[in-house]
């Protein structure tokens, strides 16, 4: 502490009315040069240079001043629309000039979705090691909460709270399904934080993006996911191949690559060469998706049975609910597998889907 120089910058702000890139990058310099001007007016700066040989002149001038660079969500900048692939080049070599080989950079900390190496396509930034929750064990634990994290969590919420509304296993079932790469479970922590504080199990799901990206990365290739969609939804984990540098942004064409951009930005959970939905806050999105897509196919007919299949079920409607089970079936089951005790499992699943908001599945005794 008070060892360094600082340097922390959210590279996820732009500027009013942002249209361009270079609106985006001089923001960044400018208030940055500003900033270094301020903090350091006994040193000679040209604030015509360029960021780096400002930085190198404070270096030599205030005896080897050294920085520590925080670059929060780095590759915030490539999801925007404005951002041409020269834009991108561009920015990789704003990053490698600011901080590779650098005599004044002690240590560089960035944080951002996607790897590195999808967008370097060469050694500007190769000075990174780099660390995510499923590829790599160390520090896999600080990627969410771990279950002694939750524990200690609920035991301080309920001695501060006298009308507890939320119990620990709801806050598996809501917040739990994630996995660190030795196996240890990770809870969403914002979600965590949420339900605990406002004394009430709900959908905080924010982290990388609304319903509609959920939607977009299937509508991508619907005819090699839907299938597989169906049995997920069904608590059923699919095998899949994910590979973190296939996941860019609006740029998915394959089924592997549909399934690991929805793995990096949280959507699905990967264990043991599967994915998987990983609990109740994310089920519940995937379930809106059914109900309202039309584009789904077979998959949004048979989801819009499932209230009238509820209804008959209570009344007791054999009639009806013999009929909407043949009816799922034989329109979803392929002939091969007609039979298959999977496929009876995801039928029914199905064409209960409404019941899923009102009633909790009792555990076998």
């Amino acid at each position: 502490m008070n060892q360094y120089n600082v340097i922390s910058l959210s590279l996820n702000r732009i500027p009013n009315n942002c249209t361009s890139y270079r609106q985006y990058i001089e923001r960044i310099e400018s208030r940055l040069k500003r900033d270094l001007i301020h903090s350091f007016p006994a040193a000679d700066i040209c604030e015509q240079d360029a960021l780096w040989d400002i930085l190198t002149d404070i270096y030599a001038q205030e005896n080897s001043a050294k920085f520590i660079f925080i670059l929060d969500e780095w590759d915030y900048i490539f999801h925007r629309d404005f951002v041409t692939e020269e834009d991108k080049a561009s920015y990789i070599d704003f990053l490698s000039n600011l901080l590779k080989d650098q005599p004044y950079v002690s240590l560089a900390y960035m944080t951002g979705i996607l790897p590195i190496a999808k967008y370097s396509s060469g050694s500007e930034l190769n000075m990174f090691a780099e660390y995510t929750m499923a590829a790599e064990e160390l520090y896999s634990e600080y990627f969410g909460f771990t279950e002694k994290e939750v524990d200690v969590l609920f035991e301080k919420y309920l001695q501060n709270e006298p009308n507890s509304q939320v119990t620990r296993e709801g806050l598996r079932i809501w917040y739990d399904g994630y996995h660190t790469k030795s196996g240890e479970r990770v809870y969403n922590p914002r979600s965590v934080v949420l339900a605990l504080t406002n004394n009430n199990l709900g959908n905080y799901w924010t982290s990388s993006g609304p319903y509609d990206e959920i939607y977009y990365y299937v509508q991508h290739n619907i005819a090699a996911v839907q299938d597989d969609l169906v049995q997920m939804i069904s608590g059923i984990p699919v095998p899949a191949k994910i590979s973190e540098y296939a996941a860019t942004s609006m740029r998915l064409s394959t089924k592997e690559e549909i399934f690991s951009a929805m793995v990096v930005y949280g959507f699905l959970t990967y264990e043991n060469g599967c994915v998987s939905i990983p609990n109740k806050e994310l089920m519940d999105r995937f379930n809106e998706m059914l109900m309202k897509e039309q584009s789904l196919g077979y998959i949004y007919q048979l989801a819009q049975k499932s209230e009238k299949m509820l209804a008959a079920t209570l009344a007791g409607d054999t009639d009806t609910m013999t009929e909407i089970l043949e009816y799922a079936h034989n329109t979803e089951s392929p002939l091969l597998s007609y039979s298959s005790e999977a496929e009876l499992t995801m039928i029914v699943n199905l064409v209960y889907l409404q019941a899923r908001d009102r009633y909790r599945k009792a555990k076998p005794v």
